[in-house]
């Protein structure tokens, strides 16, 4: 019984330090930080875009219109969902950070030798990363100048998580379609 209690306590402590963790990096968005208002309504309000399933895991992007119902203001930004058999993580990524976010994909889908020759290193390994505010973090790397290119997305804690190229292809057109959506949600199309 004894030991019981205690895997109880283990697993709880666990999922409370996960969550305080997860809230820790929402806080570093500002839409995170919009989100944690006290004292105040705040309306959330999600859209899917779509999601990649990668192997166990599913990757899901949502777009995110949060408003504090009293004066009016709004946030806006994205919600990174990764979800395996056992575990699910959301990361935020604020509206300002999109573009880069779009970049850095751009750039990471065409890591290969010869980009990173020419503009980063001549060193016979390179790992080519992007990391948001709260986290998330896009990767490609490779060991050996003779073999490919591997593909990685991560949210905080969460193990590296492999994306083919084309699944990190798509997920660079997932983001960009929620660029496009939120762009127009602001303009009021």
């Amino acid at each position: 019984m004894k030991h019981l209690r205690l895997l109880w306590l283990v697993i709880f402590g666990s999922l409370a330090l996960a969550a305080a963790a997860q809230d820790t990096n929402s806080l570093r968005t500002s839409l995170g930080q919009f989100e944690a208002r006290t004292g105040v309504v705040i309306v959330r309000g999600y859209a899917p875009i779509g999601s990649i399933p990668a192997g166990p895991v599913e990757i899901s992007v949502r777009c995110k219109e949060t408003t504090d119902v009293g004066s009016g203001e709004k946030a806006y930004g994205l919600a990174f969902e990764l979800s395996g058999s056992a575990w699910r993580d959301r990361t935020l990524v604020d509206d300002d950070e999109i573009d880069a976010l779009l970049e850095a994909l751009n750039y990471v889908i065409k890591s290969n030798y010869e980009v990173t020759n020419d503009k980063v290193t001549s060193l016979t390994s390179f790992e080519a990363s992007y990391t948001t505010k709260a986290g998330l973090r896009v990767m490609a790397n490779s060991v050996r100048k003779e073999g490919g290119v591997q593909y990685f997305i991560q949210s905080s804690d969460t193990p590296r998580i492999p994306l083919s190229g084309v699944e990190m292809t798509q997920l660079y057109n997932l983001v960009s379609q929620a660029r496009k959506n939120l762009g127009d949600l602001k303009s009021g199309k």
